[in-house]
């Protein structure tokens, strides 16, 4: 049952969310009994139907008590919304299910100012530093995935070009521009006071030799250790409770959006599958202007 998807929601739930170690260990349970039924019945969690969830609902029904159905409903609606915050599937089936579900949350994204805040916050030249400040950075700059982030390695840095590789999902890669911030910061942070200095220290496996990112140990850095980076950053300058694994990505897209940027373009920049994920991020921005109108025009009484 454990797989890359299910570790990251426990993950989430434990480090992001802060959930009880009895809650995690109760939607562990709850989610390999979900995924045993989706095995018995041949059936693929990442394409399930209204159908098949009520199956589920009626296979519960028979031999769990009313709490304990319900805390199974509520895990497995949150890894389902998980996966769509994660842009790993483009709907949750939830969504489809009337009372049952609960409309999916619009993507979060931080103001431009709570960026400049995050950012302003990395002022030193320490190794942490310099390596932190390119994480954000490229992060905010690309819209690229924390797990691609930490995936990435220096065979695929075009620096003159200022562009660099990303592979996502299905292996499908795509090309993104390095913007001037994004592209200082990373020039700092692989340069001689940064990874190299880091990684003179003593003998280093290959995989650390190749990867951008490191720990203060010098080993590659991983997708959790760069969340636990981000969060310890963002706690720093009172941005804890604003902050998600995705924050900059969403912030990323919203901005662009809200700068007249094409759809399909920034389609192509998150890595999106279908413009419909990315149409999301439309609805963040409409909210955004609506909410600006009202606050801000004299004569704009929200009725």
């Amino acid at each position: 049952m454990e797989n890359d998807h299910t570790s990251g929601y426990l993950f989430d739930l434990s480090v992001v969310r802060g959930r009880s170690d009895n809650t995690i260990q109760a939607y562990k349970r709850d989610l390999a009994l979900y995924f045993e039924y989706l095995a018995n019945n041949h059936l693929n969690y990442l394409d399930v139907s209204i159908r098949e969830l009520n199956g589920f609902f009626d296979y519960i029904n028979k031999g769990f008590s009313k709490a304990s159905q319900a805390r199974m409903v509520s895990g497995i609606k949150g890894f389902y919304a998980y996966l769509f915050q994660s842009d790993v599937i483009s709907s949750s089936p939830f969504a489809e299910l009337g009372s049952i579900g609960v409309p999916l949350r619009l993507p979060k994204a931080m103001t431009k100012e709570e960026i400049e805040t995050l950012i302003a916050g990395i002022s030193g030249s320490s190794l942490a530093d310099l390596r932190d400040l390119a994480i954000i950075e490229l992060l905010y700059g690309t819209g690229m995935r924390i797990s691609e982030l930490s995936n990435l390695s220096m065979a695929d840095l075009y620096l003159e070009e200022q562009l660099v590789v990303v592979t996502g999902k299905g292996n499908k890669q795509r090309l993104l521009p390095l913007g001037r911030y994004a592209y200082q910061a990373l020039l700092n942070w692989i340069g001689t006071e940064g990874r190299m200095k880091l990684l003179g220290r003593s003998k280093r496996s290959r995989d650390s030799l190749d990867a951008i990112f490191l720990n203060l140990r010098g080993t590659r850095l991983t997708r959790q250790g760069a969340w636990l980076v981000l969060k310890d950053r963002a706690g720093r300058v009172g941005l804890a409770k604003k902050f998600s694994p995705h924050v900059l990505r969403h912030s990323c897209a919203t901005h662009m959006l809200d700068n007249g940027a094409d759809l399909r373009v920034v389609q192509e920049l998150l890595g999106h599958a279908s413009v419909a994920t990315t149409q999301i991020y439309t609805k963040v921005s409409n909210e955004r202007i609506r909410s600006v109108y009202f606050s801000a025009h004299p004569r704009a009484i929200e009725g």
